[in-house]
């Protein structure tokens, strides 16, 4: 079976990246921060030989020259790049945010062209940070628009960094790309807020990815006394992101493409509600009379090319509610 690089494999959406890859047969090499991380994985997939799944120390991404002796590791068809920082407790916006995704991804991309001939596809998770414009929105989203922030936006603006660094990462691949004219295509799959059950054994409760910590905060009665605005009304399962990578490698006619992976709209009175009705042990919780403050003229979305060419059948918000609820009791045990 083909060989897969996940890079980052210890994130939220890496994690179940590499479950689907494993799944479908793949043999896996991931790369990881630290050996404790990368001998986790490993306890929590026994019984696996070292050519179906292996794993690579990278403490730092935005290294010139990080990922050069990794790419070498095997005769890879195919490279998974998740591996970017999310989160907005930095100090510096360029060292720690922005510089690890561009140069994370411009990096890997020079190392296949470089060392790995045999790289068919590279899948680059990007993110709708890299689509929305949120100063302006948009009247349809779709994969054909971009964000336009600037520079000077996201060095000194810190809400958004995250955006400014999704967006300039992934436009210095298409770049990168079109330029250089490597061996291999690419594609790249922009979720919004990613929703869903947690790898137990790789994170804690004080380290939840973004998303997720909206749906504790909200079970855990941090918004009893109101809800905060919901902000972004788009999300999407964690599973059915990672699905989309696995297919972005399996499906041929993926290549050269973005993929706007959304389930559609949501809002945190929805979240509070889908708590209430799968987990009424939360309902004390929980704000009574929050309010639903979807706009009515929001913008519109078109999700039909990862479903139609990737064949993505997206899972409700109250399942997705339920399953990440669930998995809170798990998160820590090793």
């Amino acid at each position: 079976m083909a060989n897969v690089l996940l890079t980052g494999g210890s994130g939220f959406i890496a994690a179940h990246v590499l479950d689907i890859l494993l799944e479908h047969g793949f043999n896996v090499v991931t790369t990881v921060r630290s050996q404790a991380k990368g001998d986790w994985i490993l306890k929590a997939h026994p019984g696996l030989s070292k050519e179906k799944l292996s794993y690579a120390v990278v403490e730092d991404i935005a290294k010139e020259g990080a990922f050069d002796e990794v790419v070498k590791l095997a005769p890879f068809e195919y490279v998974i790049h998740t591996a970017s920082p999310f989160h907005f407790k930095f100090t510096d916006p360029v060292k720690e945010i922005l510089d690890p995704a561009i140069k994370g991804t411009t990096g890997i991309l020079k190392a296949i062209k470089a060392s790995a001939p045999t790289v068919k596809r590279v899948v680059i998770t990007s993110s709708f940070a890299a689509i929305v414009n949120s100063a302006k929105h948009e009247k349809l989203y779709d994969e054909s628009v971009w964000n336009p922030v600037t520079w000077d936006q996201a060095v000194n603006d810190k809400a958004s960094t995250y955006r400014g660094s999704k967006t300039f990462a992934e436009r210095a691949a298409w770049e990168f790309v079109e330029k250089e004219k490597p061996g291999f295509d690419l594609a790249t799959i922009n979720p919004p807020f990613v929703f869903g059950p947690v790898i137990h054994y790789l994170n804690s409760l004080d380290s939840l990815n973004t998303s997720n910590e909206r749906i504790h905060d909200l079970a855990t009665g941090k918004a009893k006394d109101g809800l905060p605005p919901t902000g972004t009304f788009l999300w999407v399962d964690v599973r059915d992101t990672a699905l989309a990578h696995v297919r972005a490698i399996e499906v041929p006619e993926a290549g050269g493409s973005r993929f706007f992976t959304t389930a559609g709209y949501m809002s945190n009175k929805a979240i509070v509600d889908a708590i209430r009705e799968t987990h009424p042990e939360y309902a004390a919780n929980l704000p009574e009379n929050g309010v639903d403050d979807t706009p009515a003229d929001i913008y519109k979305i078109d999700n039909s090319k990862v479903k139609n060419v990737l064949g993505i059948k997206f899972r409700t918000l109250k399942e997705s509610v339920d399953d990440t609820v669930s998995s809170f009791a798990t998160v820590g045990s090793k």
